[in-house]
């Protein structure tokens, strides 16, 4: 009988540590030369600006900014960020925070941008300056950060309930956003030899989503082009739905929609539409213990993971294997196995993402590094990494 009210207590506690932990990173961050300059005039070569958007908007309808990089060579990364995903008034009124995070609470996605949030954007992974490891340092990178909870596609100013007798309203804008940050790509990379456009978690969804977009408005001229989406499987029976109804997104997103499954419904219509134009690359942990939480709370209303879910994630990532290469044979696939360090936050589970975190660099147990296979892929060489995981051990 003492059990409830010990766990409410540690809850509460370590919600005031996650959020003590985000507010000091964050001072640390704003306090010293960490934080990235705001671009003025040209940007000097391998350096990070943060670029304000004055047309842009954060979910929660403060400022909103990108992170560009400008490289040595016409190579060009278009990047988008990951950061949840909000698909009714439940998720919605929950946004993160780094005590709800450190508390194990429903945290569905990032509705602003903080000095925090730059440890997760840029200068680390693919994103990292300065390292011989890193074979895209000589890369112009634009990243499109996200903090709407709509897969960067939304357009809607979304009034919902927040559970408590009041409504809110969050701002499902990654399309404006998107398309703001475009032009900043254009102005300053008008026309790069090469482009990867790549994604993590939402971000990944993002890919298949918007690629066609870049393509005919913005870079029609590049024949080169490789696309990266790092951990995006998440399904639900709802998501044409709520890509038209919730999000407001345009037609060209939510009409391709006509499965459970919005990643592959996704790529499944821009490969209909541009072949083998295009490289196609995807990648995961097999045991993602963020997704499989995920896929907790949209299917059971549960914010938690275990064992069994996470290997019916790697069950239902099996599948969208042999379906992405039964659309496109060429598609290149890297898996991982890394357990997550917090074994109290995931229950035991993997990593959720890769291309822009230290495992980046690391080998996995096919001696194998992300880095090199996305190199590898950029310029012609696709093949897959890690297939062995996907089968039973």
């Amino acid at each position: 009988m003492f059990a409830y009210p010990f766990t409410e207590k540690f809850e509460h506690m370590m919600e005031q540590t996650g959020d003590f932990l985000e507010q000091k990173i964050g001072d640390h961050i704003r306090q010293s030369d960490m934080e990235a300059p705001v671009l003025s005039g040209m940007p000097e070569k391998k350096v990070w600006y943060k670029v304000p958007l004055e047309k842009g908007i954060c979910g929660d309808g403060s400022p909103y900014h990108i992170y560009l990089k400008k490289g040595t060579r016409k190579r060009l990364c278009i990047f988008f960020s990951g950061g949840g995903v909000a698909w009714d008034d439940y998720s919605a009124a929950r946004p993160v925070t780094g005590g709800k995070v450190a508390a194990g609470q429903p945290n569905f996605y990032w509705n602003n941008l903080r000095p925090f949030t730059q440890v997760m954007n840029i200068n680390v992974g693919i994103t990292q300056t300065g390292h011989s490891w890193n074979p895209f340092d000589s890369w112009c990178f634009i990243v499109v950060t996200y903090a709407t909870g709509d897969f960067h596609v939304g357009n809607r100013d979304y009034e919902f309930d927040t559970g408590e007798g009041t409504r809110d309203v969050v701002h499902f804008k990654g399309h404006e956003n998107f398309l703001e940050a475009m032009k900043v790509a254009k102005e300053h990379f008008p026309d790069p030899g090469r482009i990867l456009i790549a994604g993590d978690s939402a971000g990944a969804f993002a890919v298949p989503a918007l690629t066609e977009e870049i393509l005919e408005d913005f870079y029609p001229d590049c024949r080169d082009v490789t696309l990266l989406s790092d951990s995006a499987l998440l399904l639900f029976d709802h998501w044409q739905e709520t890509a038209r109804d919730i999000w407001g997104a345009g037609e060209r997103f939510w009409k391709p929609i006509s499965s459970d499954n919005i990643i592959l419904d996704w790529y499944s219509s821009l490969v209909d539409r541009c072949g083998d134009r295009l490289r196609y690359l995807y990648a995961s942990s097999v045991h993602d213990y963020l997704l499989s939480t995920f896929y907790n709370a949209v299917t059971n209303k549960d914010y938690s993971t275990n064992k069994e879910l996470q290997e019916l994630y790697r069950d239902q990532l099996a599948q969208l294997t042999v379906q992405l290469k039964k659309i496109m044979p060429g598609f290149g696939f890297f898996f991982n196995d890394w357990k997550h360090p917090v074994p109290g936050i995931s229950a035991g589970g993997s990593v959720h993402t890769a291309v822009r975190k230290p495992y980046f660099h690391i080998k996995n147990d096919n001696q194998a590094t992300m880095a090199r296979w996305l190199f590898d892929a950029v310029n012609g060489r696709v093949y897959d990494v890690g297939m062995s995981y996907l089968r039973n051990q």
